[in-house]
């Protein structure tokens, strides 16, 4: 678990603020997949909402304590039944491509109009 200054929690729960839980967690607890989709969404947006449903007060504590150890979390906040947890994105993440699309290829004229705009960078040098 990340420790994590006191600027920095305040900064998070205002962020958290205005985002929809992405996680559910029902009256079946947490299971292995439930683990795995708020790794999916950690990993994807950093800063997540997670709604319990049908978890008694006493063990939302446990839970949460649960998920940040086994998925290297920090707990942010709790408010009722909305648990708000960060974990950082690795920066050594490759970036990836926007798309698997390719650009459409150049018709003639457009690749004519290229081909001038590089002689005439050339020309300025």
């Amino acid at each position: 678990m990340i420790e994590l200054t006191p600027t920095q929690l305040r900064a998070l729960r205002a962020a958290a603020h205005q985002i929809h839980p992405v996680v559910s967690i029902a009256a079946n607890g947490l299971s292995a997949t439930v683990l795995q989709e708020i790794d999916r969404s950690l990993a994807a947006h950093e800063l997540i909402k997670v709604k319990l449903y049908g978890i008694e007060r006493e063990n939302r504590d446990a839970l949460m304590t649960e998920i940040c150890a086994s998925l290297q979390c920090s707990p942010i906040q709790q408010i009722g039944n909305i648990l708000v947890l960060w974990r950082q994105k690795p920066e050594d993440e490759a970036p990836k491509r926007p798309s698997g699309r390719r650009p459409k290829p150049l018709t003639k004229k457009e690749a004519a109009v290229a081909q001038e705009k590089a002689s005439r960078r050339r020309n300025r040098s």
